[in-house]
């Protein structure tokens, strides 16, 4: 009996002590390439009719709802709980605190696939639990260290947590408004962080590897892009006038567009690890650019603004982001090889596929959505190919994490 239990205390301790969580970004980013990779052929296994989900939402609800709180939360879980250690000096789950955090997330996921027979309260626990217990683990170091610049962070993760709450409420009909209308609330926060972190890094990281080529950024617009993607987020979130609303979206393509004008982006196009983030920034520009023209009467326009935010920019910085500090992360040279630089181009191509191709074949519908859906799987399973040994070994370098 004493062997048995001793066997299970070392068998617990093993578990907590594998490489595999030994910081935030390894299973969060390993969870975001599984589910990115898996979801999207469900999905398209929906479309066709093949099969069916047995969600407690509608097919095309849980789908946008899984891409953000599935995909990309777990992608800025990842992130953050990586970043608010080396901002703060000061620690973020490991071992078994980082386990029992990804069991949160993935009891997310499964109530969100398999709760049609649960309860709705049930539900929108299980899956409304994660962003609250990330923000405060967050808000702990970053509070005690007073860094108000990053509390940001924090802010949006419970703005998060309340659009996902009104997204469960709002299909259950407890309160106005549509799930949409919720997730459209959450992928405008979404924009937001990319805005802020991306222009926080992608000139630093290309001034850094280009040290040649001049970067510039004027303070205004550093200032005036994230705040342009708020004045959009409110346009969408309140009744407006369409005029005003267009006015906004205008306003953000113009300023983040001349944002990254002094990034020398042309610079970058021998390093894969650097054009993919540049490419992804693009993908906003292009985003809301084409958010304007749709809300200014163009309404056709409105599915391919949407996809340039999801599949273009959030497809490509989320892959930007997780190669490069997986590799950073462990020990490994910045260096993007051929499956990376296969994974960069194939998020693109779904991207393309999915905004620029209707433009010219609409009629091609269905078919552009399985081209899309595909290369997106491959560019994520790549992404996992990839970066498996990567985040499930210890670093290369020998130091801890």
């Amino acid at each position: 009996m004493g062997e048995k239990i001793g066997q299970h205390a070392r068998s617990r301790v093993s578990i907590a002590g594998a490489p595999v969580l030994g910081r935030g970004f390894r299973p969060f980013y390993l969870c975001a390439g599984i589910l990115a990779t898996l979801w999207m052929p469900l999905w398209l296994g929906v479309l066709h009719g093949v099969w069916r989900i047995p969600a407690r939402v509608d097919p095309l609800t849980w789908h946008a709802h899984e891409m953000i709180y599935g995909f990309a939360v777990a992608v800025m879980a990842g992130f953050l709980l990586t970043a608010v250690r080396n901002w703060t000096g000061r620690p973020t789950p490991v071992g078994a605190p980082l386990a029992t955090l990804v069991v949160l997330w993935l009891a997310g996921r499964i109530a969100m696939l398999l709760g049609a027979g649960a309860p709705a309260w049930v539900v929108a626990g299980l899956d409304g639990a994660f962003l609250p217990a990330l923000a405060l683990i967050l808000w702990v170091p970053l509070w005690r260290t007073r860094s108000r610049r990053n509390m940001v962070f924090v802010g949006v993760l419970l703005a998060l947590a309340t659009a996902n709450l009104w997204v469960h409420l709002a299909a259950a009909g407890a309160v106005g408004g549509t799930p949409r209308q919720a997730l459209r609330l959450a992928l405008d926060l979404i924009l937001f962080v990319m805005v802020v972190i991306g222009g926080r890094v992608i000139p630093m990281f290309t001034a850094n590897a280009l040290p040649r080529v001049r970067i510039h950024t004027p303070a205004l617009l550093d200032r005036l892009a994230p705040l342009s993607v708020l004045l959009v987020l409110a346009a969408h979130a309140f009744t407006v006038p369409q005029t005003l609303a267009a006015t906004a979206a205008l306003l953000a393509a113009a300023a983040n567009g001349l944002r990254m004008a002094g990034w020398a982006s042309f610079a970058t196009r021998r390093s894969p690890i650097l054009w993919i983030l540049h490419a992804g920034y693009a993908w906003i520009v292009l985003s809301l650019a084409l958010e304007a023209l749709a809300l200014a009467g163009i309404a056709s326009l409105r599915p391919l603004s949407v996809h340039a935010l999801t599949v273009g920019a959030i497809g490509s910085l989320t892959l930007g982001m997780m190669t490069r500090s997986a590799l950073g992360h462990t020990g490994r040279p910045l260096v993007a090889d051929r499956t990376t630089a296969v994974a960069y181009a194939c998020v693109n191509l779904a991207a393309g596929a999915r905004v620029l191709v209707p433009i010219a074949f609409p009629g091609l519908y269905l078919a552009i959505l399985d081209a899309s859906g595909i290369l997106w799987s491959v560019a994520f399973g790549a992404f996992l190919v990839g970066f498996w040994p990567a985040l499930t070994r210890p670093r290369v370098d020998g130091k801890p994490g």
